[in-house]
């Protein structure tokens, strides 16, 4: 038998690329004489470079750039050809504030990452975002490319109250995609402070006050850009990009092209995919949803391994999804936590007695 191994992240626990080699372990384990492909995925967001290396290779670039509060910070690039892969939660990612002073990070070293990818020769550069823990609108992407305005643009969100002039940057000579599966707009009671700035640390009851300096930054820019879909993404990151020209595509169909899942699907009689929580946000473009709706289009059944399960099975039907197992029901929470690799090859060890034939 042919199986397809292609889960995500479980956030907290496994890199893609573990998950992957902990449920092929456990499925051979089982079923030694089938035939296991093993392709770790991504939405764009954190692990987004790190997956594509393992797939297709290509020239791994180190770069320090400024961090969300202007304090250095370790990146990499991954350069395929003349195109570039960025992940800018390298740069403003969660993990880099934990929710600390939220309305002063800032997306200056995203620029530096883009600077870093043309000097590295690009002429296409694939930005992955999610996962971010800035909420400025990118005004610190633009103005590590040069842009200028009345206010400063590297101060965070609280930098933007008042503004009323930006001079925005040119990027030349560069094709930019913005990797995302989030479609908000920046400013609203959908955009990028009310949805998503809560856990980033913003307070409820400062919301307002920093989507209308949101709405400031918007005004002198571009108004119409900033209600386009995913111009709200990673704190605003979407809204730079698309400024400077960028085209929006989901993370997850980004990775799934490079890494030629629909013609490995249609080579494999089963498909398995996972990830840290399988639930009702699963279905906004997260990467089990374009694994499953890949192996659909290659008409083969799709099961997934999640850390916890929380879709019924019409949910999951309607994902094209024929199964899904549950890590913290199989093994426990403590071991799940203490032992993840090992108790996630159980999982498949177990699941492999049910789908392998």
């Amino acid at each position: 038998m042919r199986v397809l191994v292609a889960p995500d992240k479980f956030a907290g626990t496994l890199t893609a690329p573990e998950a992957a080699e902990a449920i092929g372990a456990g499925w051979r384990r089982r079923a030694p004489g089938d035939e296991v492909d093993l392709v770790p995925m991504a939405d764009g967001g954190p692990g987004f470079v790190d997956v594509l290396h393992a797939s297709l290779g290509g020239r791994v670039v180190p770069v320090t750039v400024s961090g969300p509060y202007g304090d250095a910070v370790d990146a990499r690039l991954l350069v395929d050809g003349d195109t570039c892969y960025v992940e800018s939660a390298q740069a403003c990612g969660l993990h880099l504030t934990r929710g600390r002073d939220p309305e002063r990070t800032t997306t200056y070293g995203v620029g530096g990452l883009l600077l870093a990818a043309r000097d590295a020769g690009a002429r296409r550069v694939v930005v992955g975002l999610g996962g971010s823990g800035t909420n400025d609108g990118g005004a610190g992407l633009l103005a590590a490319l040069g842009a200028t305005g009345d206010r400063p643009l590297d101060a965070g969100v609280a930098g933007l109250e008042g503004i009323t002039r930006v001079d925005l940057p040119t990027y030349d000579g560069v094709e930019l995609v913005a990797a995302s599966d989030v479609d908000n707009p920046l400013t609203g009671l959908f955009g990028a402070t009310k949805v998503f700035g809560g856990q980033k640390g913003i307070r409820e009851e400062e919301m307002p006050r920093w989507d209308a300096a949101l709405e400031a930054f918007a005004a002198a820019t571009d108004r119409f850009t900033a209600a386009g879909e995913g111009a709200g993404a990673a704190g605003g990151l979407g809204f730079a990009l698309l400024l400077l020209g960028a085209t929006r595509r989901p993370g997850v169909e980004v990775v799934t092209e490079a890494v030629g899942l629909p013609e490995r699907a249609a080579k494999a009689d089963l498909v398995v995919t996972g990830e840290g929580s399988f639930d009702p946000q699963s279905s906004g473009g997260k990467a089990p949803a374009g694994v499953a709706r890949v192996a659909g289009e290659a008409l083969r059944p799709c099961i997934v391994l999640a850390g916890r399960v929380a879709v019924g099975v019409r949910e999951m039907r309607a994902l094209g999804v024929e199964a899904a197992y549950s890590l913290l029901d199989a093994v426990g929470e403590e071991r799940a936590f203490a032992e993840p690799a090992a108790a996630l090859a159980e999982l498949a060890e177990r699941v492999a007695r049910t789908w392998s034939r």
